[in-house]
């Protein structure tokens, strides 16, 4: 079996641009994202807009030349630490390769460069009845910030927990 590795996505090598689209859209299509592919507008400014983005930092999951996972997150401020923070905002594991730790190295490669950079926490928002993932990320060291009460207002299938991971 191929060996799955973990890098820096570089956003101007095309082979990598792809990997983010098709993960991305891989991940959209899921009834954990959008339920749906991502649109053809996104499709096509996707790269474009993440490339411009001054805080874009992502990871690839790479089994050979195949993408199997993928980190998209973007740097924040803490006010209250008057730290950096990293949010990650896409995270996905294609359904072949779940339960081989892929999810785990892609978040301590995202985790080292937020250390590298000073920050002081990762946060994240992950669908209520994503229990698969929520407990990943708690095994992490992630811990869910809102009360029951918070996500009274949200339709069920919509409802979200804050999750963050002090660093310090």
């Amino acid at each position: 079996m191929t060996p799955i590795n973990i890098l820096t996505a570089d956003l101007a090598n095309p082979a990598h641009q792809a990997a983010i689209i098709a993960m991305l859209d891989a991940y959209s299509a899921d009834p954990m994202g959008d339920g749906h592919p991502i649109s053809d507008y996104a499709r096509a400014n996707l790269i474009d807009g993440l490339r411009k983005h001054p805080t874009t930092v992502a990871f690839l999951a790479m089994q050979g030349e195949q993408p199997v996972g993928m980190i998209i997150a973007f740097g924040g401020f803490s006010t209250f630490a008057a730290k950096p923070l990293i949010n990650l905002h896409d995270v996905y594991v294609a359904p072949e390769v779940r339960g081989q730790g892929v999810a785990r190295r892609l978040l301590e490669a995202v985790e080292a460069a937020a250390r590298e950079t000073g920050c002081c926490k990762l946060t994240l928002e992950v669908k209520l009845q994503n229990t698969r993932a929520s407990n990943i990320y708690a095994e992490f060291g992630f811990q869910p910030a809102p009360s029951p009460a918070d996500c009274s207002m949200q339709e069920p299938e919509d409802a979200m927990w804050y999750m963050s991971k002090p660093l310090n």
